[in-house]
């Protein structure tokens, strides 16, 4: 509560002087703002205030009031209400303005809240601004609303930094207009939790991407006001400051706002320092720091060091500190013992910490359940927690509940699951709409979804895209090279069908070293097409042997029309009997074509046989 020594009198016939009040005078913590405004400590007096006191003694000795006024208010300050109380009521008789706020800050320290709130409303009539301000802060204790907004409106409006916070974090509370202004002029005048709150309304207000007013640069105005705060103290500010300053990349600065948070006891701010020194490459630091928010109750840090321990080995250790992150309140503590568990192979232990953290709404930890639950074959048990998990907003939830249904045979609901989690950015997820768009020819659905998976890097929709963007060109040609760029794309990565198809497309062009180059490489990951395309590129080129090779491997792998030639190469150098065995292995595999040839050739080798 703000103390007062103006020497603002009462006159002779009564009303009281208007004297000018800037809010400024220090306070007393029976009615402080707010927890961060710091408290008067009582510590010795100094000299020169030995020599004030004796000076103010004398003079309110001799009769004069505002000598009382100024010894009641420096007693107060110390805590000697008794000594005080006498001064400041002799004062405010003889009506000195400051002595009646004051009195009225002693009696509510008293516990004479309604007599403590006359004398402030006398002080208050007269133009303090800090009695309207101590005043208002009474009715709203005492849940009056209205006349808190009137008097705490009468300290603001007078220049009151304490009264303008008052004011803003009322009607902040009622959602009404006009809480940002005064936590604009209490922060312009220094009030550090007015700099964080108006902060943290600009934050916010970037973050549901609302219209700033006249604020061109609005997270940069958050920032300003988080460093005001910040650097006057606060602890919460130093930490959203770090935050905003570790997204920008800049982590050097974040790190130091993190240590000073940190060192004046914040811990989540020590929390987010142990994560900056874990990326740098310093664990040890970086536990301390977990451990030093662990425990002042960071579930967070108690997590991270859970993790740590578990990556070391130390199972034990990190269950420990997961309890310990339980304990904090943290859910996800229970998900990683369960994860723990798993881990080490006990099921049973592991879908008991799945189920708490799931009961406690934890998403992850309910499609963790669910999977446990269908790899049981539990389908029906299954599907409940995927469905939860999914609503609340689980990616792999959405997915699995799109395999759970395509396992059904339930197209269209499985359809609208791999989408859900396709829009969520789950790149598997979106080739397997993709594949269901295919299925039911829908192909600008298919088409979209392929060129989400495939820029999210699935080498499979890649490989997919551009036999759709061939099937609608007609050929790479006419798709104007876009196909080959994802085939090559694909083919790159590995992918053996888009391999055999970029040898093709080289062998189109002439380039037979390419095309084989192609070929080999999905030959030799298992693709037979590649090495049937191989032995033909071969054979055109005279290298019978080898092409016999490659076509041995794609017969044995099951290609038709590679038995077929082979079957042909032995009858040419007159080997019929293995000729049959090729003859009777083509018509075996097919295709149609391939069985009426194999046949045809078979016939007249048992013909030539039996000559």
């Amino acid at each position: 509560m703000a103390l007062m020594g103006d020497k603002a009198r009462l006159l002779e016939t009564g009303p009281f002087v208007h004297a000018p009040d800037d809010g400024r005078e220090s306070e007393l913590p029976p009615v402080a703002d707010d927890a961060t405004d710091a408290a008067d400590t009582a510590e010795p007096p100094e000299a020169a205030e030995v020599l004030d006191e004796v000076g103010h003694r004398k003079a309110a000795a001799a009769g004069d009031p505002a000598a009382a006024s100024m010894l009641g208010a420096m007693l107060l300050r110390r805590g000697d209400l008794d000594g005080a109380e006498p001064c400041l009521r002799t004062a405010t008789v003889a009506g000195d303005r400051a002595a009646a706020n004051n009195l009225g800050v002693l009696l509510h320290q008293r516990g004479y809240a309604d007599e403590a709130a006359g004398w402030w409303r006398i002080a208050a009539v007269a133009g303090s601004a800090a009695a309207a301000h101590a005043l208002g802060r009474h009715y709203r204790e005492r849940g009056d609303e209205p006349a808190a907004e009137y008097w705490l409106r009468q300290a603001a409006e007078s220049g009151h930094c304490l009264g303008a916070y008052a004011l803003a974090d009322l009607l902040d509370h009622r959602g009404e207009e006009g809480a940002e202004q005064w936590f604009v002029a209490a922060a312009e005048r220094g009030h550090r939790e007015a700099a964080y709150r108006l902060a943290r309304i600009l934050d916010e207000r970037e973050a549901d991407g609302s219209a700033y007013g006249e604020h061109a640069e609005p997270r940069a105005a958050a920032e300003q006001w988080y460093r005001q705060a910040a650097a006057r103290g606060h602890r919460r500010a130093a930490l959203h400051l770090g935050t905003l300053l570790e997204e920008r990349g800049e982590l050097k600065e974040a790190g130091r706002w993190y240590l000073i948070a940190a060192k004046d006891g914040e811990p989540r701010a020590a929390c987010a320092l142990g994560f900056l020194l874990k990326d740098a490459g310093d664990e040890e630091s970086a536990a301390e720091w977990w451990r030093r928010a662990a425990q002042e109750g960071d579930g967070n840090a108690a997590n991270a060091l859970g993790a740590l321990h578990a990556d070391r080995g130390e199972l034990q250790t990190a269950e420990r500190w997961y309890r310990a992150a339980l304990e904090a309140g943290d859910v996800n503590g229970a998900y990683n013992i369960g994860l723990l568990c798993a881990q080490q192979g006990s099921d049973g232990r592991s879908e008991q910490w799945y189920r708490r953290a799931a009961y406690a709404g934890h998403r992850e930890a309910s499609n963790a359940l669910a999977v446990l639950l269908l790899q049981r074959g539990d389908a029906s048990g299954a599907e409940p927690w995927f469905s939860k998990a999914a609503e609340a907003g689980s990616v792999d939830a959405a997915f699995n509940l799109g395999i759970l249904h395509a396992g059904r045979g339930a197209e269209r609901t499985s359809r609208k699951w791999y989408e859900r989690a396709a829009d969520a950015g789950h790149t598997e997820a979106a080739l397997q709409a993709a594949i269901s768009f295919l299925r039911e020819g829908e192909w600008q659905d298919a088409e979209r979804h392929l060129r989400r998976a495939a820029g999210a890097g699935s080498t499979e929709a890649a490989y997919r895209l551009a036999a759709l963007l061939d099937r609608e060109a007609r050929g790479p040609e006419e798709s104007g090279g876009e196909s080959e760029e994802w085939y090559e794309r694909a083919a790159e990565q590995g992918h053996r069908g888009a391999q055999v198809r970029m040898g093709m497309l080289a062998a189109s062009r002439g380039d037979a070293v390419a095309a084989a180059d192609w070929y080999r490489a999905a030959a030799e990951a298992g693709s037979r097409n590649a090495a049937f395309n191989l032995g033909l590129l071969l054979a055109r080129e005279g290298s019978l042997p080898e092409a016999a090779l490659w076509w041995t491997r794609a017969a044995e792998a099951g290609h038709g029309r590679a038995a077929l030639r082979l079957a042909l190469l032995a009858a040419r150098r007159g080997a019929l009997a293995e000729s049959q065995r090729w003859c009777a292995r083509a018509v075996e595999l097919g295709p149609p074509e391939v069985t009426q040839r194999a046949s045809r050739l078979s016939d007249a080798l048992k013909e030539e046989l039996s000559a």
